[in-house]
């Protein structure tokens, strides 16, 4: 039986968890809140990330990351991405040798600027080959419910995907393989900026022309830094292109999106995200990906959009007649 560790314990990480325990896995579980550790110990299972969710009694859950990595086959790096530097420091002491790494986390580390897969190779210097990412339009809430959903697995080992590709799979949750890792990576950290853009539309009122026109060219932004970045075009057609846009533009699921569209009905970032119990990882991103585009000299004007309203204190509104009054131009540019 393959002993797997997931190291954390939100919405994704919890879905996981169950997931890999349908499989067949035996699983261990980290979480980082003491008061949470105690709460399940006391067999109060309901998780407060997926409403209605009752964790099996015999799911074990510890507040020692050390202790639910050591021996495991596989851990499954299930934090938010601005920790995960932390938490693969508190890893590396316990690391089994050998032991994959899956990183299901989305986005770029703000001071760094760095992929996720970068951290972790200045991290555990030597085990490249033993890290994959898993990415694609999946919201936990769906998983845990059995419903179909499609994934893409990417690294750079070959052997790694495929055993990745073969512990993951089942009936309800198709995985494919891709070794673009850099774009993979990127689409999926990138397309939560433009999700919450498009929670921004949702707020102002607009309708679907507008989202649709601005998930289009919002893709074309993403392809653009990501291909500046050493990712590949076909990436960003793909499941962790447009296939995770979609699903973070338009879901009632989506965080991002919802952020975005409380934004666009007029509350500021610092009050949506203080109602918030689980993190938006696209505020960070939109960070790091202006930063990018900016050293790149990658045109992105919807990402310089959001970044002036989260954090320049623009109006929403005004920065879509920006938008919509930018010089005349051919599509492809």
């Amino acid at each position: 039986m393959t002993q797997v560790a997931v190291a954390g314990m939100g919405s994704w990480g919890t879905a996981l968890a169950l997931h890999l325990r349908q499989q067949g896995c035996q699983v261990r579980c980290w979480e980082y809140d003491p008061g949470l550790v105690a709460r399940y110990a006391r067999g109060e299972r309901e998780s407060p990330f997926l409403p209605g969710l009752r964790l099996p009694a015999d799911l074990e859950v510890s507040g020692s990351v050390e202790e639910i990595a050591t021996g495991a086959d596989l851990v499954v790096l299930a934090s938010p991405s601005h920790t995960l530097r932390v938490l693969l420091r508190r890893l590396a002491p316990c690391l089994p040798a050998g032991a994959p790494l899956v990183n299901v986390a989305k986005g770029i580390e703000q001071r760094s600027l760095l992929r996720l897969s970068q951290v972790a190779a200045a991290e555990l210097p030597g085990r490249e080959g033993l890290y994959a990412c898993l990415s694609g339009p999946s919201h936990a809430e769906e998983v845990c419910r059995g419903i179909p959903t499609a994934v893409v697995a990417a690294g750079t080992d070959p052997a790694l995907l495929a055993e990745v590709q073969g512990l993951f799979s089942s009936a309800s949750f198709r995985v494919y393989t891709n070794s673009d890792l850099a774009g993979v990576e990127l689409g999926g950290a990138l397309k939560n900026v433009v999700a919450l853009a498009a929670g921004m539309c949702d707020g102002l009122g607009f309708g679907d022309n507008t989202k649709a026109a601005l998930m289009t060219r919002g893709l074309v932004e993403m392809a653009r830094l990501g291909t500046a970045l050493g990712g590949r075009p076909e990436t960003f057609s793909g499941l962790a292109g447009i296939g995770d846009l979609i699903v973070t533009c338009a879901s009632r699921h989506s965080r991002n999106r919802r952020v975005g569209e409380e934004i666009g009905r007029g509350r500021s970032l610092e009050q949506v995200l203080a109602g918030m119990n689980m993190v938006a990882e696209g505020v960070r991103t939109t960070e790091g990906a202006h930063e990018l585009a900016r050293r790149h000299d990658v045109a992105m004007p919807i990402t310089a959009a959001v970044h002036a309203i989260l954090f320049a204190g623009r109006d929403p509104r005004e920065e879509v007649v920006r938008l919509m009054t930018r010089d005349l131009r051919a599509e492809g540019c």
